[in-house]
């Protein structure tokens, strides 16, 4: 019965749930077309790169306000972790698995951007994954701490990444699959994004109470994370960012600033970011879905 409830709430949410959205043109997927809701990986399904020049930066500075709890949101248990466990048990563990299983290199760079607050309880992490794994400190806004976690990346490395995939810790549930497939349209096209196309019906409005058109739906994905850049393209897009104040949302739109070409890789609808109470209970039937038990990385 609970496994026939949850399949049920899993369906209502992909059906309808939609939230940060862009305009675009279509664009579909690179490495692979087919959309794949398990984590059950074949090496005949997509194709995985060299993501030795690879690196990640795992922001985990949020308050998650959203959440009414005492901690924020990449704290709170997701089946019997913390959230933000699941993020980096893939990049640190499933991921680099994955890579030497196939034979390609894996990434050995991931800096985790966290509040001061919460380092002393993460050290043991630390201490376990020496060499592969820093802290950085978060910024006032998000843009700060991708800027703070992309210059740490750069001195752990020694100049080694030229990439940077930059993911939320509130989104626990991205895939290998759509780890690779974005990382492989960012080293084709410079800068990539994971979307997926828009369910919803999108009005505009310039007050909040009345309708001022419609935005053609085809046009429009939502955006998740990782998002991956040339570091090179990043540095030089927050000089931008910072000379001419301007105002910038996600990663990638720091690349847009500049007028160079992102990549929209089709991700997965079920790659969700834990927002509100609700999330964590939609979270919690796709990974019992997946059969999925990720290790507490302070154990």
């Amino acid at each position: 019965m609970r496994s026939n409830i949850l399949s049920l709430l899993v369906s209502a949410w992909l059906s309808c749930h939609s939230s940060a959205f862009v305009p675009h043109p279509t664009i579909t997927t690179p490495c692979s077309t087919k959309i794949n809701n398990k984590l059950a990986i074949s090496a005949d399904d997509f194709e995985t790169p060299d993501m030795s020049d690879v690196g990640f930066v795992l922001l985990a500075g949020g308050t998650g306000s959203r959440m009414k709890a005492n901690m924020p949101k990449q704290y709170l248990p997701l089946r019997g972790v913390p959230v933000l466990h699941h993020s980096l048990d893939l990049f640190l563990e499933k991921l680099f698995d994955h890579c030497k299983t196939i034979g390609k290199s894996p990434s050995t760079n991931v800096v985790l951007v966290m509040d001061p607050t919460y380092q002393p309880e993460y050290k043991p992490i630390i201490d376990k994954y020496a060499g592969r794994l820093e802290f950085a400190l978060p910024g006032a806004e998000r843009q700060g701490s991708v800027e703070n976690g992309l210059n740490k990346l750069v001195e752990m490395s020694g100049g080694q990444c030229q990439y940077a995939a930059i993911h939320d810790s509130a989104r626990p549930l991205v895939t290998i699959k759509e780890v690779c497939n974005v990382v492989c349209d960012a080293k084709q096209y410079g800068a990539a994004v994971l979307g997926v196309p828009c369910k919803a019906t999108i009005k505009e409005s310039e007050d909040g109470e009345f309708v001022q058109r419609t935005i053609p739906r085809a046009r429009l994905f939502e955006v998740h994370t990782p998002q991956v850049v040339q570091i090179e393209t990043l540095l030089r897009g927050f000089q931008k960012v910072a000379a001419e104040n301007l105002e910038v949302t996600d990663d990638v739109s720091i690349v847009e600033a500049l007028g160079e070409p992102v990549k929209i890789t089709r991700g997965e609808y079920t790659n969700l970011k834990i927002t509100t109470p609700e999330d964590m209970d939609v979270a919690e039937a796709i990974l019992e879905d997946r059969n999925s038990q990720p290790v507490n990385m302070l154990v």
